[in-house]
């Protein structure tokens, strides 16, 4: 199942990248993960960061499933860009003002921002055709945010933001019916 997992990715990644954007500009980047070593290093970061977040059950759980994965995609925003739309779904009144006032912060296990909001729906919309991919090949994936704070902290990945869907081929879905750990 391992080779059928990786083709699956490959075709999830395919999808990421042919998914309508805003302006028709590609400002995301694309990642594949396919070795049980990258994996195994995702999952332990996870492990590693959990105690110090404020969900230390949900980063178990997750570092939990990519142990439990063949295969993981990723997709980041590469640049932080805006759109161009003047849209205001930033705070501001145009993207010209965002820009000039935006101060770039960044967070541990996290992303930085503030961030474009048309880009976010560019990777929201890379991700849901990743995820219907593999629906289609009937594929088991869940789209999580945390494995993405973990890649990008590895540099498994440069985007500014990352979200992954990992993949799963057995007898019953491991990312649904999932339990987190109760708090102690």
């Amino acid at each position: 199942m391992k080779e059928v997992a990786e083709m699956a990715v490959k075709l999830m990644a395919a999808s990421a990248r042919t998914a309508p954007k805003a302006g028709g500009k590609d400002f995301l980047e694309i990642v594949v993960i396919t070795k049980d070593e990258d994996l195994k290093k995702i999952a332990e970061a996870l492990k590693e960061y959990a105690p110090k977040s404020t969900n230390e059950a949900f980063w178990l759980r997750d570092a939990s499933n990519i142990e439990n994965s063949e295969a993981l995609l990723l997709v980041g925003l590469g640049k932080p860009v805006t759109a161009g739309y003047d849209c205001g779904g930033c705070g501001y009144p145009t993207c010209a003002e965002f820009s000039k006032n935006r101060q770039i912060k960044e967070k541990e296990m996290g992303y930085t921002g503030p961030h474009c909001v048309m880009r976010m729906i560019d990777i929201g919309v890379a991700l849901s055709s990743a995820a219907k991919t593999a629906s289609l090949l009937n594929v088991d994936n869940r789209v999580q945010q945390r494995v993405g704070a973990a890649a990008r902290a590895l540099g498994l990945i440069k985007g500014e933001v990352v979200m992954g869907i990992p993949i799963s081929i057995t007898g019953k879905s491991i990312y649904f019916d999932r339990q987190a750990a109760p708090k102690h």
